[in-house]
Order: C-alpha cells, then sequence, then structure tokens
C-alpha cells in the first residue's frame, strides 16, 4: 500500500499553501485553570473547619480579629455564670443574652464562652445547651496559647 502525498509532496499542506485546520482541542488552558482551583479549595477547605464551636482548653491557635468588644460569657469554678462581668442566674441567662444581642444587632453575634478548666463540665454543658435551644448558633470557647511548645 502506498501514500498518496498529493502534488505538494507535503502531508499536511492543501492547495494554495494553507494549513490545514487543526481538529484538536488544546487542553493546556483547562489544565491550569483545573490545577488552580485544586489549590484554592486545598487552601479553603481546612479554613471552613476553624468555626466549629469546640476548643480544647489549651492551644496553639491564633486569635481571631474583632472589630466590637466581644460579648464574653463565663462559668467560674464554683459553677456561678457571667455575662462580660456581670453574674447572672441560669434562669436569666438567655432572656439577658437576647436583650444584649438584640441591642448590638441580632443573634448572628459571636458569643466567647469562658470556662474555668476545673469548672463543672454538667454546668457548661447546660450553659451551652441553654444557648443552642434559645438559638444562640455562634458561640466559640476561648483558650490560653499552650505554654512550652
Amino acid at each position: 500500500m502506498g501514500m498518496n502525498m498529493g502534488a505538494s509532496g507535503g502531508g499536511g499542506r492543501r492547495r494554495g499553501g494553507r494549513k490545514a485546520v487543526m481538529a484538536e482541542i488544546n487542553v493546556t488552558p483547562m489544565v491550569d485553570v483545573m490545577l488552580v482551583l485544586l489549590i484554592i479549595f486545598m487552601v479553603s477547605a481546612p479554613l471552613l473547619t476553624v468555626g466549629v464551636p469546640l476548643d480544647l482548653p489549651q492551644t496553639q491557635a491564633k486569635s481571631l480579629e474583632q472589630d466590637k468588644t466581644p460579648l464574653q460569657l463565663s462559668v467560674d469554678i464554683k459553677g456561678k455564670i457571667f455575662i462580660n462581668d456581670t453574674e447572672v442566674s441560669m434562669s436569666e441567662l438567655v432572656p439577658k443574652l437576647k436583650a444584649i444581642t438584640d441591642a448590638r444587632g441580632g443573634f448572628e453575634e459571636r458569643i466567647f464562652m469562658r470556662a474555668d478548666k476545673k469548672a463543672d463540665y454538667g454546668t457548661v454543658a447546660r450553659v451551652m445547651g441553654q444557648l443552642s435551644g434559645a438559638g444562640f448558633k455562634r458561640l466559640a470557647l476561648v483558650t490560653e496559647v499552650e505554654q512550652g511548645s
């Protein structure tokens, strides 16, 4: 079997010296875009889990930047509950927090909860349950920076 090379002798030329239309798809730009997207998702995926409202008593996490003074909820070693520096009872907790957050802009405000390392776990769990049941979904546990690492 012989190959028909045509009059010009070249395999890829048409009459009149024009090149044949390239029928292949150049996938290099698509691969570049996919690699950039892959890198973006790999970098941003761990950042999506930062908002999980669970921290250990001592961590190496960096502090979050805040525009205004945060709303702090504290539980001391005796089980007393404080909003900022004011002591409140368990029954007063939700109504007072609702009044404060309504005055400051609503339920979307993050509440920073501080609990003593030796505080009763049941008290801390009841406080968190009260807040969750009242619709406060942005609760973050405050920790200290781990020493000696």
